[in-house]
């Protein structure tokens, strides 16, 4: 890539980041997502009441300066639990999302930039994909493979949690890429015809350098706004496995899971519901508005 370019590159990102920072919704939602993250990985460390240790006399407590997010109904102190949870529960929508968007540049790349055949099977691989029956099948694999895959991480990596893991990541990656192979797709097909992509294969560059240096960073923009999207869909379909019961264990408080345990005692105890529940909604509406920014500063049309 010239000298040229690349600095016209490093302009449009400037560019992007200076757009992005007027977004007001955006910067908020930054600042809250970044805090939860900073939080929920730093604040276990710190926090000294244990994750799963119950006070026995002290069940279903509502909040003050003792327990500040109140206590559940077996007396387990809820900052504890909803930190660590939402360290899984975050962790679980970027790796998901990442995986997704991984899956669904390799294909779109490979369709838009090979056409023909290669287009045409990856195409119908994808709508195959796209028409399949997502939740019964998110919720099938799930149970299916749930005992064998904890079984595999006990054995290989000494704990059966991180089986979970891996197979809720792998689960919802597997079902949330087909978007994005799509539009890396219409971009890749968009792009290939530039005169500035004609150029370099008209000096012999070869196909790996064209998809890799010429066409790739001209079609980042559309993969960053829906790899931030997707994380938000991966946070909500993690906690709505663990809700019914099929994510992680009981002994293991992700959102989801505090959200299921809660939902026998919301009477009693509506603060055990709604403290897990507004923190999923606050997460995801955070990331939504994140990329709701940058979809705004990555949009040419709307450059200065």
């Amino acid at each position: 890539m010239s000298l040229a370019r690349v600095r016209e590159q490093r302009s449009l990102w400037n560019n992007a980041w200076r757009q992005f920072r007027h977004h007001k919704l955006a910067m908020a939602g930054l600042i809250v997502f970044g805090f939860f993250t900073i939080a929920v990985f730093i604040g276990p460390l710190l926090w000294p009441e244990e994750v799963n240790a119950p006070f026995a006399f002290e069940t279903g407590l509502s909040p003050s300066l003792t327990h500040p997010f109140g206590t559940d109904s077996l007396g387990q102190d809820i900052v504890a639990r909803v930190l660590y949870g939402g360290r899984i529960s975050i962790a679980v929508g970027l790796v998901a999302a990442l995986v997704a968007i991984s899956i669904g540049t390799i294909v779109g790349a490979a369709a838009g930039f090979f056409g023909g055949f290669t287009d045409s099977f990856l195409m119908r691989v994808t709508d195959l994909f796209i028409s399949l029956p997502q939740l019964p099948l998110l919720l099938l694999i799930t149970y299916l493979f749930r005992e064998s895959m904890q079984n595999f991480a006990e054995d290989v990596f000494g704990s059966s949690n991180f089986g979970i893991f891996l197979l809720v990541v792998f689960v919802i990656a597997a079902l949330a890429w087909m978007p994005t192979a799509r539009l890396v797709r219409a971009s890749f097909l968009s792009v290939k015809e530039k005169e500035f992509v004609e150029a370099a294969r008209s000096i012999g560059a070869t196909r790996s350098n064209l998809i890799n240096r010429h066409i790739l960073p001209n079609v980042l923009s559309p993969i960053i706004v829906a790899a931030t999207l997707e994380v938000g869909g991966a946070i909500i379909t993690e906690s709505a496995l663990s809700f019914l019961g099929l994510g992680f264990p009981s002994d293991v408080p992700t959102w989801g899971q505090m959200l299921f345990q809660a939902k026998d005692y919301l009477e009693l105890y509506p603060h055990e519901a709604l403290i897990p529940g507004t923190l999923i909604f606050l997460t995801v509406l955070s990331i939504n508005y994140i990329g709701d920014g940058l979809r705004d500063a990555l949009d040419p049309r709307k450059s200065n």
